[in-house]
């Protein structure tokens, strides 16, 4: 089955939460706050790939959500960010917003990269708030939610000539001998389901 076009929704990770800690150390007798950083979330990356040529996987996974970060930990320990969610898409796709119809970006060669959604920040722990005046804070953030969007893909096939005609007509059989293109070929009406794509050398 081919498939041009696909509408996803993707999530990217929300970022992890600061930590609220102290530490408790022998030599440092009011210890002082040691709560680290959350982790930031993952985001969703569209990369253009030439070993894909339809949008078919997105048909049956139209939903797609990138791991969150990890929380902040004591010993100003800093939560691990996540790592990005890649999805493949053919060279020759165009991305849109599904809710404005909004162009975002225009795959026109393998291995670009797009990020459609930002993972959230991480939170700040409260050693992030220590003053002169407030060495004990008991304040620490949550993590900034991930971007949320729903994305419409297109894919547009780029050729300098179409056939086309009645079934049985032969144009897969002509396309077949004029090119490397290998199209099902049978003697029956409608063989051809999906469109076939072949290269022909002018000399």
């Amino acid at each position: 089955m081919f498939i041009d076009e696909a509408i996803i929704r993707v999530k990217a990770g929300d970022g992890g939460n600061g930590c609220l800690a102290f530490r408790r150390e022998k030599f440092v007798p009011r210890g002082g706050p040691s709560g680290g950083d959350g982790g930031r979330g993952g985001n969703i990356v569209l990369r253009s790939s030439e070993g894909c040529n339809t949008l078919l996987h997105f048909k049956y996974n139209p939903e797609h959500k990138a791991d969150r970060g990890r929380h902040g930990e004591g010993s100003n320990k800093t939560g691990k960010s996540a790592s990005p969610t890649v999805l493949l898409v053919p060279p020759g796709s165009i991305v849109f917003d599904a809710d404005t119809g909004e162009q975002l970006f225009d795959f026109d060669e393998p291995e670009q990269e797009y990020i459609a959604a930002h993972g959230g920040k991480g939170g700040r722990g409260n050693a992030r708030f220590a003053t002169s005046t407030n060495q004990a804070p008991r304040h620490h953030e949550p993590g900034e939610l991930g971007e949320e969007r729903t994305l419409r893909i297109e894919l547009k096939l780029l050729a300098d000539v179409g056939l086309v005609g009645f079934p049985n007509a032969g144009k897969s059989t002509f396309i077949s001998r004029v090119s490397a293109a290998h199209p099902k070929i049978a003697d029956y009406p409608f063989t051809t389901l999906e469109p076939n794509l072949g290269v022909v050398d002018m000399g």
